[in-house]
């Protein structure tokens, strides 16, 4: 049997251990106490109302569109939006795309992930999670809904479209990924209302028009792919109007694109600037765009139409 011999460590490797040892317990220590005291781990909201996304702009800044990704400005010459059913992984499903002329309707639908899961995170931007707009393909019968979601993903909201024909509806919303990041998009799908479709052409261009008895009108000259001021005055029987925040902001304005439908959807400077609106807009192409701004006065909202020509 061979003989054993013991061996006995030297000072500097019983003062090594020691020291291992004081440090594995005091980690041990830190980590119990921090149960016992009911430390809470970090976790995810769901749910649309717990979330926030901040969309105002400092003076200076081009407008957001909020059909790229999210934080991104249309002064970057970013596309518009809504010319797909999909992107950045996510689908519009509309769960009917048919309406009966002139009768009330539930458009439903949903938004669905890349494993065609429907999605339930949106953040809420400017006071809403999800904002709906519906045109018709010659760019009449402008709407600006709010949908609501059940628990299952699902949206839902009345309309009625009044004209046969193909309408446009742009779902615009910013979603919520599992890790917590969000994504703003903007995508479109095509409704139908049978019966015989007579286009309207668009009115001629102009700086100026009337709606429900205010006169509403902008100074600037918008450039394709140039970021530019647009200042709106809205003036009732009496003189500047007294503007409310409608939905966060003293107004919105939607630009669609003639052609394509293209999107853009573009909110102001935080405050008025003596009375009036200030946005600031890039244009993605020349064209021509209807401008449509949603203000509200008297706990009335109104929308203005104008059309836009970019050269």
């Amino acid at each position: 049997m061979p003989e054993q011999t013991a061996v006995t460590p030297d000072r500097s490797t019983v003062r090594l251990a020691l020291i291992v040892g004081g440090l594995v317990l005091a980690v041990l220590l830190g980590f119990g106490l921090g149960r016992m005291n009911g430390t809470p781990a970090t976790g995810g909201v769901s749910g649309a109302a717990a979330l926030t996304a901040d969309h105002t702009h400092p003076p200076g800044t081009g407008a957001h569109d909020h059909g790229s990704v999210a934080g991104a400005d249309q002064g970057a010459a970013a596309e518009p939006g809504g010319l797909s059913v999909s992107s950045g992984g996510y689908t519009l499903v509309p769960l009917a795309t048919e309406f009966l002329l002139g009768r009330p309707g539930q458009l439903r639908f949903q938004v669905r992930d890349v494993q065609r899961r429907p999605v339930t995170r949106f953040a809420i931007v400017h006071d809403k999670p999800m904002h709906l707009i519906v045109v018709r393909r010659d760019l009449t019968g402008y709407q600006h809904l709010h949908p609501t979601m059940t628990a299952d993903g699902t949206w839902a909201v009345p309309v009625t479209l009044t004209q046969p024909g193909v309408w446009r509806a742009y779902a615009d919303f910013t979603v919520v990924a599992d890790n917590g990041a969000q994504s703003a998009l903007t995508l479109g799908v095509d409704l139908v209302v049978p019966g015989s479709y007579q286009p309207r052409p668009l009115p001629a261009a102009a700086t100026s028009t009337t709606v429900d008895g205010f006169t509403v009108g902008y100074q600037g000259t918008p450039q394709s792919g140039v970021t530019v001021p647009l200042t709106f005055r809205i003036d009732g029987a009496d003189g500047s109007a007294a503007l409310q925040r409608y939905l966060g902001a003293y107004g919105h304005l939607v630009a669609l694109r003639e052609g394509d439908l293209g999107y853009l959807h573009v909110h102001p400077e935080p405050e008025l600037a003596d009375g009036q609106v200030k946005f600031w807009l890039t244009t993605p192409g020349p064209g021509r765009y209807r401008l449509y701004l949603d203000f509200q006065v008297a706990n009335e909202v109104h929308t203005a139409e104008f059309t836009l020509t970019v050269t």
